[in-house]
């Protein structure tokens, strides 16, 4: 049996325990893939993170990233959250105020912003949604055709199948099947909100297929929508997402386009700092 330091860290929110908790295992490098899953379809959190020692250049650490069911090359609020995490525990980035991380999409840059983090997007692959699998996405959600704005495939790691809808009211409204969804794709959707609200943006996030039926706050869709929307001239350069407002959270993301680069900064707010024993 061994022991690790652990965190778990509540992301992109400054109200503790409304926004997306991560939990965070500090030198894992002991650890095998098995335990690595088996641990984080435990604690059954959207995601489980687990630090490392970098094997890259440039970077400050690395992170492997588990959901429930499987390992993800990247996701936004458990690199922030994971970043709090190591830098609270007297964390030392190479540059001050910039941390890189080292994951399965390569190096991504971690900058400290006022009080929050925010990460450089990754790149990010968009194509068109087959007409089929849009039409079985629609009748899983509920939606009709004529609410769609603009449907995309959105690939920055985890691949999206995103959806802009007309107002956030109706991404609100959104009653989705689960079982139905659970088969198809992950499932983003977006819509905006009447102009001078405290947010520009409403967003959910639907991953019943890797046990997550709907993510409270999740860093790499709000990355892919902020890049495609964006590009597109939709959206504004800056603006700030809520998120989980159906699951009771107050999930709050920052999103800034500075030149090419997409920055998703957020609040973090550690809950729980002990040790486990796996």
């Amino acid at each position: 049996m061994t022991r690790h330091a652990f965190k778990q860290v509540d992301v992109f929110t400054t109200e503790v325990l409304k926004g997306n908790p991560v939990a965070v295992v500090f030198g894992a490098d002991d650890l095998s893939d098995a335990q690595m899953q088996a641990f984080a379809r435990w604690t059954n959190l959207s995601e489980t993170t687990f630090l490392l020692r970098p094997t890259q250049p440039g970077a400050d650490y690395r992170l492997r990233i588990f959901t429930p069911g499987s390992e993800l090359p990247f996701a936004g609020h458990p690199t922030l959250g994971s970043c709090h995490a190591w830098l609270e525990a007297g964390g030392r980035p190479q540059t001050p105020g910039q941390v890189v991380q080292e994951c399965g999409v390569g190096r991504v840059t971690i900058r400290q912003d006022g009080a929050r983090l925010a990460f450089a997007a990754p790149p990010m692959a968009a194509r068109e949604v087959e007409p089929a699998l849009l039409r079985q996405v629609l009748a899983a959600l509920g939606l009709d055709a004529a609410q769609v704005l603009a449907a995309r495939w959105l690939d920055n790691g985890p691949k999206w199948l995103a959806l802009h809808l007309a107002s956030a009211r109706e991404v609100l409204a959104i009653e989705p099947d689960f079982s139905a969804l659970a088969k198809l794709a992950f499932v983003g959707a977006i819509g905006a909100y009447p102009p001078g609200s405290e947010a520009q943006y409403e967003v959910r996030a639907f991953v019943p297929g890797d046990g997550i039926p709907e993510d409270p706050v999740t860093g790499s869709l709000n990355a892919s929508l902020a890049q495609w929307l964006i590009g597109a001239g939709v959206a504004p350069r800056r603006y700030v997402a809520a998120q989980g407002t159906r699951l009771q959270r107050a999930g709050r993301v920052h999103i800034e386009a500075d030149g090419d680069t997409v920055w998703v900064g957020g609040a973090c707010r550690t809950c729980i700092d002990g040790s486990l024993s796996l």
